[in-house]
């Protein structure tokens, strides 16, 4: 691909970056003004920037399965830097991020003013995130998680931390398992990940040099929580994306085993 046509690509993703910050421009004045910002609305702009960022990637999108009709915390596996926009696109959502990315130029401000929450992870601070989590949700917001607390290269899957699923057992709402996977011709994709050192530029680069990929979301069958302990939780969605993404279920995954009891 020419060079020139891959520039022309980037060139239109950091043009739907300039309306991301236009439109957190916009919240922040309304924050300074103190006019009245909620979360609904946050959602609903941060939703159509989804959409136009998803739009001026490489990628064919294929949606299987039906987008629920209640607020729930989506749990899914995760890829790349991609998978955001990619699952934000699809209805208003709220995203869990590792509190690192509040400090990155641009994106970290674009994800503040659209009502990302943030953890910082091994601080400590896991049942205030927990409380905040569980509050969102039960104003009917819903929210998106990546319970691998990392990204992966697509062709295996991490275990699902179970700890802050207890905000969805607190606030009464089901778990909707998402799985995403990247093909090029058929086969995993090999640029898409987003891993190890690798940096964003870099990244654009690769994508935009190569043809179009392909990404299928999954939206599997919600999981109820009442009742549930959130190990149990975490293993119900790790098994269902598993087989959404790879069609079977290792033989030495083994669901987890409560505590015994004393007599």
């Amino acid at each position: 691909m020419s060079r020139l046509r891959v520039y022309a690509r980037i060139a239109r993703v950091l043009l739907v970056v300039a309306l991301g910050l236009s439109m957190a421009c916009l919240f922040g004045l309304f924050e300074r003004l103190g006019i009245a910002n909620s979360m609904v609305r946050r959602q609903r702009w941060s939703r159509f920037f989804m959409a136009r960022l998803s739009h001026a990637l490489p990628f064919c999108v294929t949606v299987h399965g039906q987008l629920p009709q209640r607020p729930m915390l989506w749990v899914s596996n995760h890829v790349s830097w991609t998978d955001i926009p990619l699952l934000g696109m699809l209805t208003p959502l709220s995203f869990l991020s590792k509190a690192e990315v509040r400090t990155w130029p641009v994106a970290g401000w674009l994800a503040a003013k659209a009502g990302s929450l943030f953890i910082r992870r091994g601080s400590g601070d896991s049942q205030l995130i927990r409380k905040q989590m569980s509050r969102h949700l039960e104003q009917a917001h819903p929210l998106l998680m990546f319970p691998e607390g990392t990204t992966t290269d697509g062709r295996s899957l991490r275990t699902f931390h179970g700890r802050l699923l207890s905000a969805a057992i607190d606030a009464d709402v089901a778990l909707q398992p998402v799985a995403i996977r990247y093909l090029r011709n058929g086969e995993p994709d090999a640029l898409a990940p987003f891993i190890g050192d690798d940096d964003l530029l870099s990244h654009l680069m690769r994508l935009f040099a190569n043809d179009r990929g392909d990404v299928h979301i999954h939206l599997l069958q919600p999981i109820a929580c009442h009742g549930q302990e959130r190990a149990a939780l975490a293993f119900q969605a790790q098994q269902a994306v598993h087989k959404a993404l790879f069609g079977e279920i290792p033989e030495k995954q083994q669901a987890p085993m409560r505590p015994a009891i004393a007599a």
